[in-house]
């Protein structure tokens, strides 16, 4: 049969992503830290968007440092013929980089006063040493480059037969210059691993004997409580064993880290959760991160009237537009971070009235099925999110937890509860009488909870809790 040709028409529906409807998306789920990068951003992008004054700030001040020679910091009183020319060029918004991209202009400017409050760096504090211990130029030469080659930590992890063939140095200097920066402070810099670092420590301290080196040639035994092999290793007793092992934990091992650069961010939280005065809990955003931005129209109708082009009326159209998109989803964001907070403390009502003990099991799909949203909405609204309770600061993810069955039919345990009863049955146990996973299992049974002795071991590994053999070791030293 010869093929034949047919018109037909058919109707579907199908859901475009537009580049707008993605980024409101992803702003869901950004940090207060992230979110206000990527606002800043736009307001040095955008003429028509404006910080808005904070509600402390005197008359006329933001709180913001005054922008560039660009548009959106520039003289709004100016002549509209001259900001047009300044315009910038079209752009889409775009979030935050990553720590691949490259830098934006101006992000690499010269911060004066950041400069001025810098603090010494490891590499500063060594070079200045070395330049103390040594005036021989070809020492000092190799002495900057191993300094350099330090990780955070102060390590050298770098193999000294490599440094000196990038150097053309014989190995014998280099390692004469390594020892040299080990004799620097602080004690254990320059070590090639643990087990030397430490024993740069106890070698300045005077206390390393040969039972010492004998512990820290096997410190995957200290890692594993393995009391008795270390005691026939070092020939000691239990006693001399136990004071090894308390002078060895006096120690810095990572000794780069007191050098390191402080955080510039603080740990703000994104929601406020307190008790009202007729018991309820009163639930807000806190006003410190939340991007205040105003859309300034009449700024807009002026630059228009001075357009001479199409190209540039449809910049500024596509700016209006920007301008507002922005500033909706912002305002959709906080109501839906809201919206989530509330569900969550209304169902963990017991936690924040009673404590962890009282935690109840939730899951995203309980909390979007309640409030009408997709559970992919509330993965990423709970994302990189905090709660400021009574009881301290929690991320949101920390309520939401499986749920473990109650061995008498009744609500099921939230598996952060059932964790910290774990923990609490385990530092109240005596030092002759050391749980076992299967004893605690049995004894969570009889509470009511219905669990396996190979959950209690993976819930106590992940609580970093030694094994009751481990413990029990420990406990008789």
């Amino acid at each position: 049969m010869p093929p034949m040709q047919r018109l037909e028409l058919r109707q579907a529906q199908s859901l475009v992503m537009t580049p707008q409807l993605l980024q409101a998306i992803k702003l869901l789920q950004l940090s207060h830290q992230e979110l206000q990068a990527y606002v800043e951003a736009e307001l040095e992008r955008n003429p028509l968007l404006n910080q808005e004054i904070a509600p402390d700030a005197p008359d006329g001040e933001t709180g913001e440092a005054a922008a560039d020679d660009t548009v959106a910091g520039a003289d709004k009183d100016a002549e509209p013929e001259a900001l047009i020319t300044s315009l910038p060029s079209r752009e889409t918004p775009s979030l935050p980089r990553t720590a691949g991209e490259a830098a934006r202009p101006g992000e690499n400017a010269l911060d004066f006063a950041a400069t001025i409050a810098a603090q010494t760096t490891l590499a500063d504090h060594l070079e200045r040493q070395l330049e103390l211990a040594t005036s021989d130029l070809h020492e000092r030469a190799i002495g900057q480059y191993l300094i350099h080659s330090l990780d955070e930590a102060g390590y050298l992890r770098d193999d000294l037969a490599v440094i000196a063939v990038r150097l053309g140095a014989p190995r014998e200097e280099v390692e004469a210059a390594v020892a040299l920066i080990q004799t620097f402070d602080p004690p254990g810099v320059g070590a090639r691993d643990l087990a030397e670092c430490l024993a740069i420590q106890l070698k300045e301290l005077d206390r390393y004997d040969p039972a010492m080196q004998a512990l820290l040639t096997r410190l995957d035994l200290v890692a594993k409580r393995d009391f008795a092999a270390l005691k026939r290793l070092c020939g000691v007793d239990d006693e001399d064993l136990a004071e090894m092992l308390a002078e060895i934990r006096l120690l810095e091992p990572k000794p780069g880290h007191a050098f390191a650069a402080p955080s510039s961010e603080f740990a703000a939280p994104d929601v406020l959760i307190r008790e009202g005065p007729d018991g309820a809990w009163v639930i807000e955003l806190n006003p410190d991160t939340l991007p205040r931005i105003l859309v300034d129209q009449s700024y807009h109708a002026r630059v228009s009237k001075a357009a001479r082009s199409d190209e540039e009326r449809a910049f500024l159209n596509e700016c209006l537009q920007s301008a507002n998109w922005l500033k909706r989803s912002l305002d959709q964001r906080a109501k839906t971070i809201l919206k989530v907070a509330s569900e969550i403390v209304r169902r963990q009502d017991g936690f924040f009235r009673h404590g962890v003990s009282h935690l109840r099991p939730l899951t995203l799909k309980a909390v979007a099925d309640e409030i009408g949203m997709h559970e992919s909405t509330i993965s990423r609204v709970t994302a990189n999110k905090s709660f400021s309770t009574g009881r301290g600061l929690f991320e949101m993810k920390y309520f939401f937890s499986v749920a473990i069955n109650n061995a008498s039919g009744a609500e099921a345990h939230s598996a952060e509860a059932v964790r910290h009863r774990i923990k609490q049955m385990i530092e109240g146990e005596p030092a002759n009488d050391v749980l076992s996973d299967d004893a605690i299992a049995q004894k969570l049974k009889g509470e009511g909870i219905d669990i396996a002795r190979r959950t209690v071991a993976k819930y106590r590994e992940s609580l970093r809790i030694p094994s009751s053999a481990d413990r029990r070791r420990l406990k008789k030293v």
